[in-house]
């Protein structure tokens, strides 16, 4: 049955699903309190790594993440034939590097119970690993190879994200400011800070890392916090990195355009998305003893976003249990560009009522109790 819903926030998450809701039937309203993208989604790296990202277990996390990895193909297709507009995505695969014998061990660990979940992957040595990635230091000993591992480029996709969403009959409001949620047990009503009232059926809360101010809304606890994720960009073009190039320091990851991306610096800074000398420092330490030719190299562009991290690192994703009409869709850390097309099929199921048992306990967002 069509139902009318509203989508508090408009960053990769809100979008898609916003997008998915409208292409199952639905009415939907997207409601952004500055402007879409405008925040950790726009500031990302775009890397679509699940197996690099999670390096310890294939728990309900990394199965998640490896899901939307397969369903991203198709997914990204379909964006760009909605929306018309084109963006990055390749499938470059992943070199994951270490630089002590010590450390193959652990490669080697992660390998087998990486190959049993759908990785093609190898651990390369030598002139194989240097035919992969000409310009990578020689004092790497090994990298875990993954191929199935892709990426886009960010800025682009949430750009064509929100145009599929205009293009199907998605209606997006922005710049609102401070939204409040006037009512939600028996119907949706939502104010803005100009006082325009927007109503529906059904809320799909995807606030990002501000969603902890709706916890006394809704009586829960919402432990979701901003963490600082700086990053800078180098003109490499006559240097390319082939792959993504992950340590346990960071990440270094080519794009079409010529620039070599490098992240991230993670604090704790609030809301502050201000850049500092000290965060792009420890990017510039650790990336030269990857990629020597960055030694004297200077980044031409460095930025910031806050990433919504959450107390256990799981995401917020489902409906609560005493208002079905009412879902939250948050907490993605960074990996919100990986789980947008996972999350907004998942999220479209829980407001339609489906089945969605496999991840129910682990992604609930009532798992951390209520509040008081």
């Amino acid at each position: 049955m069509k139902q009318s819903i509203l989508v508090m926030g408009g960053g990769v998450i809100g979008l898609s699903c916003a997008l998915e809701l409208q292409r199952r039937g639905h009415q939907v309203m997207v409601l952004e309190i500055n402007r879409c993208g405008g925040q950790a989604s726009g500031a990302a790296a775009g890397m679509l790594a699940p197996y690099s990202e999670n390096v310890e277990s294939p728990d309900a996390f990394f199965r998640f993440c490896l899901q939307s990895l397969q369903l991203y193909p198709d997914w990204q297709q379909m964006v760009k034939q909605v929306s018309g507009c084109d963006f990055e995505y390749t499938n470059s695969g992943s070199l994951y590097i270490a630089y002590h014998d010590a450390d193959l061990l652990a490669l080697e660990g992660r390998l087998l119970w990486q190959q049993q979940h759908g990785s093609s992957g190898s651990i390369l040595k030598g002139d194989a690993l240097f035919a992969l990635e000409p310009n990578l230091s020689r004092n790497v000993r090994a990298a875990l190879h993954t191929p199935e591992e892709s990426h886009l480029y960010a800025p682009h996709y949430v750009s064509a994200l929100e145009q599929a969403c205009r293009l199907t009959g998605v209606i997006i409001h922005e710049n609102l400011g401070k939204l409040s949620i006037a009512e939600w047990r028996d119907e949706i009503s939502v104010q803005s800070a100009d006082q325009r009232s927007f109503s529906a059926d059904r809320l799909l809360v995807c606030s990002g890392a501000w969603v902890q101010e709706l916890a006394d809304t809704f009586g829960i606890r919402i432990p979701v916090y901003p963490i600082r994720g700086q990053i800078c960009a180098y003109e490499a073009e006559d240097k390319p990195v082939r792959h993504m190039v992950f340590s346990n320091q960071g990440y270094l990851v080519g794009k079409e355009n010529g620039t070599l991306v490098c992240g991230a610096s993670e604090d704790v800074a609030g809301f502050d998305t201000s850049v500092t000398d000290k965060g792009i420092d420890r990017l510039r330490k650790w990336n030269k003893q990857a990629f020597p030719f960055l030694e004297n190299e200077t980044p031409f562009h460095r930025w910031a976003g806050l990433r919504p991290s959450t107390q256990d690192g799981f995401p917020l994703i489902g409906s609560l249990k005493e208002a079905s009409h009412v879902a939250f869709a948050v907490g993605h850390y960074r990996n919100g560009i990986l789980l947008s097309p996972a999350t907004a099929m998942l999220a479209a199921d829980c407001l339609e009522g489906k089945e969605t048992a496999e991840y129910n306990q682990a992604f609930s967002p009532e798992r951390f109790g209520r509040r008081g």
